[in-house]
């Protein structure tokens, strides 16, 4: 299972249920990664796109306490036991969790892989991905040249783990 995500130099990665920087690379990069396959995400990351609409072209599945929650054409479960009898339906490696915060965390001790474009710089944040730099299980296998857009560096990260 994969997890993808852009964080900042303190491991921020959103601010009042918005990205903290919006990179065309990045963007880019997470459409061909995950285009076709299956991504996971809490409602408040649903309710952040554009028209709080499912992403066209992959299986979105939310993951909400709010049992009546309607998410369109997106799979809706209600717990973690729940997603993960869900996700036996698909690949593995098909499968992106993509925010936010919690079901990062929940999510974590079930991923193999983790994309994450490190932002050279700190935002003002109230979200954060787990820090896997400070992690044991979790080594880098690769890592793109420094990458600017405007004012601002930032490099492509794949961390496996150990």
């Amino acid at each position: 299972m994969n997890m993808i995500a852009a964080v900042d130099s303190k491991w921020a990665i959103g601010n009042k249920n918005k990205l903290l920087i919006s990179i065309p690379a990045d963007m880019k990069m997470f459409r061909q990664e995950t285009m076709g396959k299956v991504v996971v995400m809490g409602r408040k990351t649903l309710e952040s796109f554009p028209g709080q609409k499912p992403l066209p072209k992959r299986t979105n599945i939310v993951l909400t306490a709010k049992k009546d929650y309607n998410a369109g054409d997106a799979v809706v479960v209600h717990s973690i036991d729940e997603l993960m009898e869900e996700l036996k339906k698909y690949d593995t490696n098909d499968i992106y969790i993509i925010g936010g915060e919690t079901i990062y965390r929940q999510m974590l001790p079930y991923a193999d892989v983790c994309h994450i474009t490190k932002i050279d710089r700190e935002y003002e944040a109230d979200a954060y991905f787990p820090n896997l730099d400070k992690d044991e299980e979790w080594e880098i296998t690769a890592e793109s040249d420094e990458q600017v857009y405007f004012d601002t560096t930032y490099a492509f990260v794949k961390y496996e783990r150990k």
